[in-house]
């Protein structure tokens, strides 16, 4: 999703300033704060989930031998994740408009988004319209900034306390260990991106809803574009921390980028064996499943003084 925010909302934006006129008329109006919005909840419930996945792999009995999640259980979170996100925007798509106006110095007629319900709506939909534009601020501050840094914070206290606290957390193995804790730095890292990137705009919100009387048009703009590109920055580091944050991911991305190259490897056979080797190296030290490394017993050597 933070893909699709940079490949197709960035270039929207961008046209709209440098030109003044809305790419793709009032569709970009609609589909731009649709995604946007659908973006901030897909990340909102997947920090969510990833912490509930951590306080399970704290509290299981046997956390070091846990087996790896199903692929059709993975992916039902991930369809209850992107479905739910996209459900809640469904009002953005009916909130906004473009609209147009001519400049009276100039002459030149500018085209911009507004937020105002279409009075051509059913009159059921457009109260419920008018609703969600009246408790939109409160509902963004509240949905996807307090509840997934509250939740991850929480989750990770939650979790620390009970490591701290159980004496069976001293067996497990060093490299299960040690992988959990990239992980939790991986998640925690995550949530402060993510509440960085997204606290000038519950700012900016509550100070319009205030203060919207005495801002010019020219404010407003430049706030909401400034909100904008906190979002687009959210979504490119975003990726590149997951990258760098979980090795075996990263690598797993460059294998994959190195195999699409033609000028990787001449030799198939060697290179064959090595991914294959790569791959039981990665799958053994993954910090994403926690499935224990399975060795064969030490063998004696025969004859020695052992």
């Amino acid at each position: 999703w933070d893909f699709l925010i940079l490949f197709f909302c960035l270039p929207v934006v961008i046209f709209n300033e440098i030109t003044k006129k809305r790419l793709l008329g009032d569709m970009s109006c609609r589909i731009v704060p649709f995604m946007e919005v659908s973006s901030l909840g897909v990340t909102t419930f997947s920090l969510c989930a990833l912490g509930i996945d951590r306080f399970h792999a704290a509290t299981s009995p046997q956390a070091s031998t846990r087996p790896i999640e199903q692929c059709q259980s993975i992916i039902a979170k991930l369809a209850v994740i992107w479905v739910g996100s996209m459900t809640l925007s469904v009002p953005e798509i009916l909130l906004w408009q473009l609209a147009r106006d001519t400049s009276p110095v100039s002459g030149v007629v500018t085209e911009y988004c507004t937020m105002k319900p279409s009075s051509n709506l059913p009159e059921s939909i457009y109260s419920l319209v008018l609703t969600y534009q009246n408790a939109r601020m409160w509902w963004y501050f509240g949905c996807y900034f307090c509840l997934p840094v509250l939740f991850t914070v929480s989750c990770q206290l939650v979790t620390r306390r009970i490591r701290g606290t159980d004496k069976k957390s001293e067996c497990r193995g060093a490299k299960h260990g040690q992988s959990e804790g990239h992980l939790n730095c991986t998640i925690i890292a995550l949530t402060v991106i993510y509440g960085l990137c997204t606290t000038p705009e519950n700012v900016c919100n509550i100070v319009v809803a205030y203060m919207s009387p005495d801002l010019s048009k020219q404010t407003l703009d430049l706030l909401n574009l400034i909100n904008q590109f906190f979002l687009f920055f959210k979504c490119s580091v975003t990726p590149v921390l997951l990258l760098c944050l979980c090795r075996p991911l990263g690598q797993a991305f460059m294998d994959c980028c190195c195999c699409c190259c033609e000028g990787c490897g001449p030799d198939t056979t060697s290179s064959e064996s090595s991914a294959d080797s790569k791959l039981k190296t990665e799958m053994s030290s993954s910090i994403f499943f926690d499935k224990p490394r399975e060795t064969p017993p030490p063998l004696l050597a025969l004859g020695t003084p052992c």
